[in-house]
Parts: C-alpha cells; structure tokens; sequence
C-alpha cells in the first residue's frame, strides 16, 4: 500500500497474529477478536504468516476518503462473512451491485493507492476518486481457475461521494469499484488453496475411463459468500463442471443441473471415514454405473483435502442413496499407478549408451541391471530413453539424435529399423527425447529446422502422425512430456534466445482409423522463469522444473499444472543441487525425485530428506512414462 495504508489508521481493519485454538468473543458491530495473544497491526502484503488473521472494521463516523479507500481495500483480505462489513464502505447502489466472487486479481504486493485525484473546485467537496495501482501476476476467473501472467502494470480507479448514510449523517462512500477482490499475493495463498477436482478423459473408445485432474482455487476455511467449509466448497465447484481449459478433453458423469441440496455448506466424513453427499433430484437420472463413477469424482477430488481421510462416499439423491464407492473400487479410475502395485523402477543409460535399469526406487537399494530385449544389447549407441507405463516397452533416439527405435523389454530379438528419422544436420537439431502418455501413445519432437514436427505414435507403433500445434508463433519444441491422463502435454520451447514451459491440451478427434490430433491453447506455465531447462510430471497435476529466473541462479522448483506455486512451500523451491541437466519425477509423488548433474553423477531426493548420490555414471534417467 501507499505511505498512509502502511501507517494504519481507525478505519483500517485490524490484522491478528493468534494462536490456533484459541478463545474468541464476537464484538457487536465489529470483527472477531481473540481473547489472549498479541495484537499488532502489519502490512497487507506481510508474507507467509498462516496464523495471520483479518477482522473487518466498519468505516469510522467521519471516516475521510484516504481511510475508506484503505479500509475498503483492507476488508478485502479478511473473512468479513457475506462481505457485509466491507460492502459498508460503498455507496448504497455499489454495495447492491459488487460482485466479489466475479474473480479474483492477484498482484505482487498490495495494491498501492495514489490520490487523491480532485474534480473540478464546484465538486471537490462532493466527490474524489484514488488510483489503485500495483503489479499484476495472476488472474483468478469466476470457475475458481488461476491464470499465471507475466507482470503486467496494474491500475484501477476508484470514485468516491458523499452519501446519506442509515443515521442520517453525510459519509464518504465508495460508488465505482470493480467486481471482484484485489489482494497482494501473500494475502491470496493465505486465503486461498489449490486443490484439484476431477473428471473423466474424453476420446477414449476402449479400455478404463481415466480421470484427470483440474486445478482450481478455493477458500481456506468459510468462504465469506456462501459461508461453505473447504470441503464443501470443493464439491460444489466440481459439481459446476470442468474449467474452460479443460474442458474440450474431459467431461462429467453427474447429469446436468446437478447440485448440493440447498443449505448444504458443511460436508464431512463421519467416524467411519464415510462422506455422505447430499444431491438434488437431478442426480437421480444416474444410471448405477454412471453414480459409482460421480462418487469417484467425489472421493478423488476430497481424498488429498480433509483432514479425516474419505475412505467411502456415498451419494444421496431427491429419493435417497444412490450409491457408494471405496477407495480400492475408486483406485481402477487413476492413472497414477500410486501404491504397492505401481512401478518404482527407473531406466538410464550407460556409459556403452544400453538401456539399464535400476529397480526399488523407494528403497534406493537396487543394483542397475540390462534390460531385456535389444536395448539392452548395444547394438546402437542409445543417448535417450523413454519407457512405457506398463513396462513391456521402451523407446530410445540413438546418441547421435538421428533415429527413434521402439522394442521389447521383456523378450530378446534383433532391433528392428528405426519408427522415425530426423534429417537435420546437427544434433541438436535432431530428435527429443521421447514420451509415453498413459494411453499407451509414443510421442517425439523433431526439432529439424527445415521441418519441425510434433510426432505420436498410436501404442508406439506404426506410421507417426504429425501432429498440429497452433499458438506456437515460431518457438521451437526443444523437449516435451506427456501427462499420465494423456490429455495433457508440457512443451519446453525455445524462441528469441530462450526456453520457456508451457502446457497445452491434447484434444483427439475422428476415428481409431483416422484420428485427428492437435495441442491446443498453450498456456505459460512458469512466467517467472525466462529460461528452462528440463521437466517432468510428478503426479497428477504437478510438474518439476529446472530453470533461471531473470538474473537468478538455478534452481529446482515445482510448479502447479495450471501456473501457480505448490502450497508446501513459499516458493516451491527444493534444496539446491549443483548443476542440474534433467530430473525424473513418478506419477506416485512418494518416489524420490531423481537429477542427472554436471559433477556428482545421478542423484536422488526422497521426501523429507536431503539429495544423495545413486550412480556416478549413467545419463537419460527417466521413471516410465
């Protein structure tokens, strides 16, 4: 904020630094206060304080403009119940009309306000306005959706008269505001969390519906609009259907028009670890086949976000239960491969370029062996591999970059002729490294510069398909990886000096015979680094990523799948490795994340612990996927 927010003044709300669990009174007219604890007023853009809480406080009896513009602003970032205390510092007719759930804007720091901004000396006395100005790097829409942006110059006006107010006395009020919130960053990932919904992949015509996962943003605790718990919350935006983005490559099985019962606003399981789901009639047209997989939206999308694990949801519709899943019924819909079941092995080659492999990934125990079949022969000199979910398969581009050869990892036999060939000149103008989605698709990129294309082999077999990706404006494709859902693909792309992260969505049209496939809408995934130099999925809506912010050092960081910063972390940022030049991360999140580096070989970061060296030699390593 500008010189007098930072100041603080009686028509500021008040900013409470509070122990969990502590007593509270409610103060008639005013915002909640703890009982014991220290009070202390602090910046709007404080970082990091979870336990930092907001009370709106009405406009003060005499309350000059200054103060209600900061007071209005501040009221923004409490938990004001409706908004009704913050409403009160607009104009009768603004207060009716301001939508605050319409999105919402995220900028660096909070929103500076200049002014005032005087009108002529015959309305001075009658009206002013201030300038609210900052650096925007985020937009969050009406679906709960976050869009991460470069920063961009922020700058909205906010107009203010003098108004009658219930007492009867002339008080400076707000009448032109934009709808929705406006919070500095810190104050938005104390507010807010990250938490994804689910539904099913589209395009698939055999074989087991796959869910996927679609990131949004919902309110810690109570939202002040509907007053619903997080959970709740959830479940409702899961409800309204997929995010506009996601939308084309997915779709629900709850039947349109479906919704909580009215008054539904605090979902929980029960000592049982039972969730019951109360519907509207609308969800009554489900078939059971079609119920079971809406409960598995359901479990899915709340397994990761109560406190109490869900291990059951039932569904209640307008005539009672409809059905109930568990979560082992619910686990065939992943397509994480997470548990006892799922591969926890890696692949990497050797110093002779053969594909080995090196088992028990989570003990960090196994010795790295050959693997079966051609690749592990040597009869080419391999420089990258890819391997594919199952672990039947394996792809790997010759050390040269010239050529692409698929073949069996569990039967010996000779290495059949190449699937595709680049024709560029240099090496690194040649072929990507390759990736297997979880449909069982191969994908390459041939970076040649006189015929760049985005390569998918159907099970990785037959005559690659080009495959369209508008939007690219130029950028080369240096490196890709395919999301386990398939439906999504990150893209490193290089223009201009360069490589920046992006992901686009993978829409399938037409036939088995004669599909149509493109990558659509590609989105910046990681706006605050100007250059990137390797990636991977970690599980179902997470990326791991090496790169530089402008003037930066490297660093290794997670990053969201729709843009945003993992809430386990201020940053994101993992513990420094030296020199990091590709990274392996499992669709099962509780598989060490892997880094090949300059000087200490292969290395390996197991949740909780600090990186340590598994092999001093070896290159490509790579999880299957």
């Amino acid at each position: 904020m500008g010189t007098d927010r930072r100041r603080g003044g009686p028509g500021r709300g008040v900013r409470m630094s509070a122990l969990l669990g502590c007593s509270v009174i409610v103060l008639a007219g005013c915002g909640a206060m703890p009982v014991t604890g220290d009070v202390k007023a602090v910046d709007a853009s404080q970082p990091g304080d979870s336990q930092v809480q907001v009370y709106a406080v009405e406009p003060r009896e005499g309350a000059a403009p200054s103060e209600i513009v900061d007071g209005f602003l501040e009221s923004m970032t409490s938990d004001d119940p409706g908004f009704r205390t913050t409403r009160k510092y607009l104009s009768a007719s603004a207060s009716e009309t301001w939508q605050p759930s319409e999105g919402t804007t995220v900028l660096a720091q909070a929103p500076n306000r200049s002014g005032p901004l005087l009108h002529d000396e015959e309305r001075r006395d009658s009206e002013t306005s201030y300038t609210l100005t900052g650096e925007k790097v985020a937009a969050v829409d009406a679906q709960s959706s976050y869009q991460p942006l470069a920063p961009t110059d922020y700058s909205q006006m906010l107009h203010l008269v003098q108004e009658k107010v219930a007492d009867g006395k002339i008080e400076w009020r707000i009448d032109i505001v934009p709808d929705g919130l406006v919070l500095g960053q810190s104050d938005f990932k104390r507010l807010y969390r990250s938490v994804n919904k689910y539904y099913f992949a589209t395009g698939r015509t055999s074989g087991q519906p796959t869910l996927v996962a679609d990131p949004v943003y919902v309110r810690t605790g109570t939202d002040p609009v509907t007053q619903m718990s997080t959970a709740t919350q959830t479940v409702r935006t899961l409800l309204e259907g997929p995010t506009n983005w996601l939308r084309p490559v997915v779709d629900s099985r709850f039947p349109t028009g479906t919704a909580l019962r009215k008054d539904v606003v605090a979902l929980a399981p029960d000592d049982q670890n039972v969730l019951k789901v109360p519907l509207n009639a609308k969800a009554d047209k489900a078939g059971r086949a079609a119920c079971r997989m809406m409960a598995a939206q359901v479990l899915f999308t709340l397994r990761d976000l109560t406190s109490a694990r869900v291990e059951q949801v039932e569904l209640e519709g307008g005539q009672g239960r409809l059905c109930a899943l568990d979560a082992d019924e619910a686990a065939k819909f992943s397509t994480d491969n997470s548990g006892s079941d799922g591969p926890d092995s890696q692949y990497f080659i050797d110093a002779k370029g053969r594909v080995q492999r090196l088992p028990g990934a989570m003990e960090g125990s196994g010795t790295p062996e050959v693997v079966h079949g051609p690749l592990g022969v040597g009869t080419v000199v391999m420089g990258a591999v890819g391997v594919a979910r199952d672990e039947q398969r394996a792809a790997a581009v010759s050390a040269t970059g010239q050529n692409l050869y698929v073949a069996s990892l569990t039967a010996d036999g000779e290495l059949a002729p190449p699937v595709v060939t680049s024709a560029a000149k240099k090496a690194a103008d040649r072929l990507s490294a390759p990736s297997w989605d979880g449909r069982g698709d191969l994908w390459v990129a041939d970076r040649d510069p006189a015929r760049p294309r985005l390569l998918r082999l159907a099970e990785g077999q037959g005559a690659p398909q080009e495959v369209r990706v508008p939007g690219l404006d130029g950028a080369r494709i240096e490196e890709l990886r395919l999301s386990a859902d398939g439906v999504r693909i990150a893209l490193l792309l290089t223009k201009n000096g360069h490589t920046t992260l992006k992901i686009g969505r993978v829409e399938r049209r037409g036939t088995d015979e004669a599909p149509e496939i493109s990558v659509e809408d590609l989105r910046q995934a990681a706006p605050q680094l100007t250059d990137v130099t390797a990636i991977s999925w970690s599980g179902r809506s997470r990326l791991v990523v090496v790169g530089k912010e402008a003037g930066g050092v490297q660093q290794v960081r997670y990053v969201q799948a729709d843009g945003s910063t993992p809430a386990s972390g201020a940053s994101g940022v993992l513990p420094g490795v030296n020199q990091v030049q590709a990274v392996a991360a499992a669709d099962d999140e509780l598989l060490p994340l892997m880094a090949e580096t300059e000087g200490d070989g292969i290395v390996k970061l197991s949740p909780g612990d600090n990186w340590q060296t598994v092999l001093e030699e070896g290159t490509s390593l790579v999880y299957p996927g």
